[in-house]
C-alpha cells in the first residue's frame, strides 16, 4: 500500500519493511529454487529489472536537480523508486528462502509476503543533497559498507544453515529469519539515503 502523504516534518514517519514469517516452508520449493531458481526466477526478473532500473536512474538524476532548486522530490518519481525497492525486496525474499511462492513481475507488482512503506518527505535539505554528492563515499558508503560486509558474511552462514533446517524440519529458525530481514531493512535505509529520498542518516542497525 502506498504511503506518500505529505506531513508537517521533513521525515516524521519511519520506513516500514517486513517479511511475513511462515510457520512452515515447502521443501519442494526450496529445492526448486536452489537448483533451478537462476533460470526461472533470477534471470527473467533481473532482465526486466535492468530496463526498469535505467528509468529509475534517469528519474533519480532529474530528481537531484529538482531537489537542488526546489527542496522537494517529485512525488511520481519518488513513488516509482519505492516500487522498484518493493520489487527488489520480494525477489530477494524468495532468493534468500525467506518466503515461498513466486514474486510478481514489475514495479506495480503486489505481494502478500513482503511489505515496504516509505514516507514521502515534505521537504529535503539542499545542503545534505550536496554533502551526499561530494562526500557520501566517505561518511556513508565506507562506514556502512565495512560493517555490512561482516553482517552479510554472517548472514550467508545463517542462510546456509537455514537451508538445511528447512530441508529437514520445514522451518526457518526465527532468530535467523529476523537477522536476514534486518539486513534487508538496513540496506534499504541506506539506499533511500543515497538516492536522496530521505534526509535521515541510516542507523547502523537492522532493527525496526
Amino acid at each position: 500500500m502506498e504511503n506518500t502523504n505529505d506531513s508537517s516534518g521533513a521525515n516524521p514517519a519511519k520506513l516500514n519493511l517486513s517479511v511475513v514469517y511462515q510457520e512452515s516452508y515447502s521443501r519442494g520449493q526450496l529445492l526448486l529454487r536452489s537448483f533451478f531458481g537462476a533460470i526461472y526466477m533470477q534471470l527473467p526478473h533481473m532482465f526486466i529489472m535492468a530496463f526498469c532500473n535505467i528509468w529509475a536512474g534517469i528519474v533519480s538524476f532529474i530528481a537531484w536537480w529538482v531537489i537542488l532548486f526546489t527542496g522537494r522530490y517529485p512525488q511520481s518519481f519518488f513513488d516509482y523508486n519505492v516500487k522498484m525497492l518493493r520489487w527488489q525486496l520480494r525477489l530477494g525474499a524468495r532468493i534468500s528462502n525467506l518466503s515461498d511462492g513466486y514474486p510478481a513481475f514489475g514495479p506495480n507488482g503486489t505481494d502478500t509476503q513482503t511489505t515496504l512503506e516509505v514516507p514521502y518527505p515534505a521537504s529535503l535539505s539542499r545542503g545534505l543533497l550536496l554533502a551526499r554528492a561530494f562526500f557520501g563515499f566517505i561518511y556513508i558508503i565506507i562506514p556502512h559498507g565495512f560493517v555490512l560486509l561482516f553482517r552479510v558474511l554472517w548472514g550467508a552462514i545463517l542462510g546456509f544453515c537455514a537451508w538445511w533446517a528447512i530441508l529437514f524440519t520445514g522451518r526457518y529458525p526465527k532468530s535467523w529469519f529476523d537477522f536476514q530481514v534486518g539486513t534487508f531493512r538496513w540496506t534499504t535505509r541506506l539506499n533511500l539515503y543515497l538516492r536522496n529520498m530521505t534526509d535521515e542518516y541510516p542507523p547502523f542497525s537492522g532493527k525496526e
